[in-house]
């Protein structure tokens, strides 16, 4: 699943090829869609802006209204000019916001609706997201409070939940972690206030680095310019530690069982989760 830098990326793409300008053809094969359009057509108006949310893509049209899609794992969105061959089948499209200069496609996202902005703002998609770690307001000293009432969670559980702070995916749960040395399955009511900060910090980090590397190169966590060195421990399982060679294991343990990745020897468990 794309993760909070990957949507900012893609947001602030699609931002500077339409912002501020008018619409001239909106098709979707979207049936919830289609019923706005038909009732209040999307092309004459005009994109006022696009950013992200966490995970979330808002389209922001004139008229009060915006369109909230969310990737999943498969979706996508692309750029090209009027007429150039697209990269993906039209099979995959989902919907195309074109312009005088630019066609914007979504590809296979499966969670695309219209609302307007209040609509939006009462949405429990997007109101009970927690803190947004790209935002420029963002408010570490509430994701730190909204991490700790998710005490019976370990840590990188709690880091995933978006309504704890939001963008953070599973790449960066491992990185992250791994980076303060914190065992990823350590209940969130074993670390005290001043290492949930030093996680929180880290993620802003991370995915800050991460919206001006280039997105071709893949993601980065690490100074190391070998492509091959970018990440400490995702999907590194087996291989040697960058720091004490121990071997990086991978578990899946917590509600989502998501994949998770650390160094046994650098990140060493509480007593309790030891094995």
């Amino acid at each position: 699943m794309p993760e909070g830098d990957t949507i900012f990326r893609a947001a602030r793409t699609l931002h500077r090829a339409l912002a501020g300008k008018q619409v001239v053809r909106f098709e979707t094969a979207l049936a919830q869609l289609s019923r706005v359009d038909d009732d209040a057509p999307i092309a004459g108006r005009t994109v006022t802006g696009v950013r992200s949310v966490g995970k979330h893509l808002l389209l922001e049209f004139s008229g009060d209204l915006v369109l909230r899609t969310h990737m999943r794992m498969a979706g996508s969105w692309h750029i090209y000019r009027p007429g150039e061959r697209w990269r993906r089948p039209r099979a995959s499209m989902r919907v195309v916001v074109e312009t005088a200069d630019f066609q914007a496609v979504a590809f296979d996202v499966p969670v695309a609706e219209f609302g307007t902005a209040l609509e939006l703002a009462r949405d429990p998609a997007v109101a009970s997201l927690g803190p947004d770690v790209l935002a420029e307001d963002f408010d570490e000293a509430e994701a730190v409070r909204r991490l700790r009432e998710r005490s019976a969670l370990g840590i990188g559980d709690a880091l995933l939940d978006q309504r704890a702070l939001a963008g953070i995916g599973n790449v960066f749960k491992s990185e992250v972690c791994f980076a303060e040395r914190v065992h990823p399955f350590t209940p969130v009511s074993l670390l005290d206030d001043a290492t949930l900060l030093r996680l929180v910090r880290t993620a802003r980090s991370f995915l800050k680095m991460n919206v001006v590397a280039s997105s071709g190169a893949g993601m980065v966590t690490t100074r190391r310019t070998d492509p091959s060195a970018r990440l400490c421990v995702y999907r590194r399982a087996g291989e040697a530690c960058r720091v004490c060679s121990e071997l990086i294991v991978i578990e899946r343990r917590g509600p989502q069982a998501r994949s998770t990745y650390f160094c046994p020897k650098c990140q060493s468990a509480p007593g309790a989760l030891s094995r």
